[in-house]
């Protein structure tokens, strides 16, 4: 184990000098401004690296038309497993999970419980690992893809997907780890190993929770910054005047100024981190939500249009998509992209919640896929259909987050700016909750330590400014890849562990009668 570690540990810690020494010399030469300089190097190094992980990660198989991911299946079944398994818990616990949040059965006398954090603060806290620029621009990549009809899986995903949390966050409480300094260390790594352990199934443990260690460590470096600093960049520079502006090619620029952000911040661990969040989250939620429905005021009378576009297309059987399938796959893929239920990265968080009682952080997960997917990402796919006709959408010329933008700009013109503004906070909250991910993936790997911690955080906002340098195709196959990967383990202990979960919730309901 100390050789793996050893591995690992220069690997990792190589990875920022390998993606530069990877860059010729040659790519720093002069040449056009849009088309050169260092972010188009950095493009350069980066892409064929993505192009092979992703095609192993993603590996699909034909099904008619259809390409169809594995990893993608495996997600699609363990939401719908987990649903009906504990007998649609994602519905039937919806308002106690709203009590336990708002703190009803909150006991100011109760003794002192293990815990960094309260149930308001751990929501705000994974949330803001989630709700982020892929609330805003993947939602655009989804409807490009696999049109209007994609967004009803996304809404759907997004409901099955609330229960797949619910056990992931359940465990990740039970099976935490409470250090010599009162901080907390929890989620599918210790749940893996442990609770596996007890199971008399030690080796399995120890080799999934290292898995889900690594996965994690690598996938923040994805997903929890390379893309949001990337298509933060991307909406700032369109603001300040796209091809012609100051900030061309200074994507490295912004993506420095969001490091300093972020490091001023994680520093401080879980507490300064749910801080920041509890108060930032609810702020930028709300003015995105606002913001979105005034363009759906705007537009009412294009909304029963749009909701039969979205039903029809769902079901459409034919497409360059693969018809009904195709669109399926693209509205599950986005939506995983978008909530995590599957991947266990939120557990991490919700595990340093003070609480004695494992379930109430269960229920209170459930309500990030509903915020992030049912609620946001459905306002967004409602904006950009009612605004473009599908021709538009899915032939336009434009993607990701532009298009968004573009949506909004086409009813209020000056949106660009607070939309920018919006985008720009949602990337730098979820950095945030995924800094600390990381951290925890990595002093899990290496052993905890402030130092080791430090170590991190600087390889973490590193990669921050190496995402904002690269293009969008880039960033999106390496942080699709990186995050998919960690289901893999996940989703192998949170079958194990079904039963346990189904006991324990029959229990807590027989001692809150009158709950259901």
């Amino acid at each position: 184990m100390h050789y793996i570690n050893s591995f690992l540990s220069r690997l990792i810690f190589s990875l920022p000098f390998l993606v530069t020494a990877l860059i010729p010399q040659s790519a720093y030469a002069a040449q056009d401004p849009i088309e050169g300089g260092i972010d188009a190097a950095i493009n350069k190094a980066v892409q064929p690296l993505t192009d092979a992980l992703s095609s192993f990660i993603f590996y699909s198989v034909k099904i008619g038309n259809a390409d169809l991911p594995l990893i993608v299946v495996w997600l699609i079944f363990a939401a719908c497993f987990f649903t009906v398994y504990l007998g649609f818990i994602n519905i039937r616990g919806f308002k106690h999970a709203i009590d336990i949040v708002t703190g009803k059965f909150s006991d100011p006398k109760s003794p002192k419980q293990d815990g960094e954090i309260t149930h308001f603060q751990a929501l705000t806290a994974a949330v803001s690992g989630t709700v982020g620029i892929g609330n805003i621009g993947a939602v655009a990549v989804t409807v490009s893809l696999g049109g209007p009809g994609a967004i009803f899986w996304v809404i759907v995903a997004g409901f099955v997907g609330m229960t797949t949390k619910f056990v992931e966050c359940t465990l990740g409480v039970k099976y935490r780890v409470v250090n010599p300094d009162g901080t907390v260390s929890g989620g599918p790594m210790y749940y893996l190993r442990d609770g596996l352990k007890a199971r008399g199934m030690s080796g399995l443990g120890k080799f999934l929770g290292m898995f889900f260690a690594v996965s994690i460590v690598l996938g923040c470096l994805g997903i929890g910054n390379m893309f949001q600093s990337n298509q933060a960049y991307v909406q700032l520079l369109e603001v300040t005047g796209g091809s012609t502006s100051p900030l061309q090619n200074k994507g490295w620029l912004v993506g420095l100024v969001m490091a300093i952000m972020v490091a001023a911040i994680i520093i401080g661990g879980i507490k300064s981190i749910a801080r920041i969040t509890a108060k930032l989250i609810p702020f930028m939620v709300v003015i995105y939500l606002v913001g979105a429905l005034i363009v759906l005021g705007m537009n009412a009378a294009e909304l029963p249009r749009a909701f039969r576009e979205i039903f029809a297309g769902a079901f459409s059987m034919k497409g360059a998509t693969g018809g009904i399938l195709g669109i399926m796959i693209i509205g599950f893929q986005r939506a995983a992209f978008s909530n995590e239920a599957g991947l266990g990265s939120a557990a991490i968080a919700h595990s340093a919640v003070k609480t004695d009682t494992p379930l109430t952080e269960g229920f209170v997960a459930l309500l990030e896929p509903f915020i992030d997917t049912v609620i946001i990402c459905t306002l967004t796919g409602l904006v950009l259909v009612t605004c473009f006709p599908t021709e538009t959408l899915m032939g336009g010329g434009l993607s990701g987050i532009e298009l968004t933008s573009a949506a909004f700009e086409s009813k209020i013109s000056w949106s660009p700016v607070p939309l920018s503004f919006v985008a720009f906070m949602f990337a730098f909250s979820t950095m945030l909750a995924w800094a600390y991910y990381g951290i925890k993936g990595w002093t899990y790997i290496f052993g905890e330590g402030k130092g080791k911690e430090l170590i991190f955080s600087i390889i973490f906002c590193i990669f921050i400014v190496i995402g904002a340098s690269v293009q969008l195709s880039a960033i999106l196959d390496f942080a699709d890849a990186l995050i998919f990967v960690m289901a893999i383990p996940n989703l192998i202990g949170l079958y194990i562990f079904a039963p346990e979960v189904k006991r324990d919730l029959a229990t807590y309901w027989e001692n809150h009668k009158g709950l259901k």
